[in-house]
């Protein structure tokens, strides 16, 4: 397992080991100890999490807030998405920046997002798997977000406005500047 920083204190880059021959492939997806031991960051989690989406799905802006603030551990097992992360947290030196990543079926990476961001992916391929690991359970209670299209923001969801596709939910979530994290 290789661990790559990404602009965004705390927000990191895993990429797995594979191990491929003629039968196809192998790798360990997650190891709590080299975790820890790669990033610093607490490695237990408490909840997965899969959705499957399809193309022009957006995800997003999603965070738990309080004592139910969720690292996450995603990636992508079937199809393409573009995984978003934004630094919510007041005091960090990265507040109000964003970090992209497609993540892939087939480059096998995954996003470790940590507690205080917002978290949001696009679906770029006819249909997505995506799998969440989460450090801590979720309260709907604590529910907290940003609206996906922010001008404050400006993330580029590489996907035309027409094929978004967005829950109610999401339709609805706060600008950035309303601090609803």
């Amino acid at each position: 397992m290789k661990v790559k920083s990404t602009p965004l204190q705390d927000c990191y880059i895993i990429e797995p080991t594979v191990f491929e021959d003629d039968r196809g492939y192998f790798f360990e997806k997650f190891n709590e100890k080299t975790f820890e031991e790669l990033t610093s960051q607490n490695g237990h989690f408490v909840q997965d999490n899969i959705s499957k989406s399809s193309y022009g799905v957006l995800r997003g802006l999603h965070l738990q807030k309080g004592e139910h603030a969720q690292a996450k551990l995603v990636s992508c097992l079937e199809g393409k998405v573009l995984d978003v992360a934004v630094d919510l947290r007041p005091d960090s030196p990265t507040f109000g920046k964003w970090y992209s990543i497609e993540l892939t079926a087939e480059n096998k990476l995954q996003l470790y997002v940590p507690r205080g961001f917002g978290h949001g992916f696009s679906v770029l391929s006819k249909t997505a798997v995506f799998s969440y690991k989460c450090d801590n359970f979720y309260n709907k209670e604590s529910e907290g977000g940003v609206l996906w299209n922010d001008s404050d923001l400006n993330i580029d969801w590489q996907l035309p406005k027409k094929d978004v596709i967005l829950s109610e939910k999401d339709m609805v979530m706060p600008a950035f500047s309303k601090g609803n994290f």
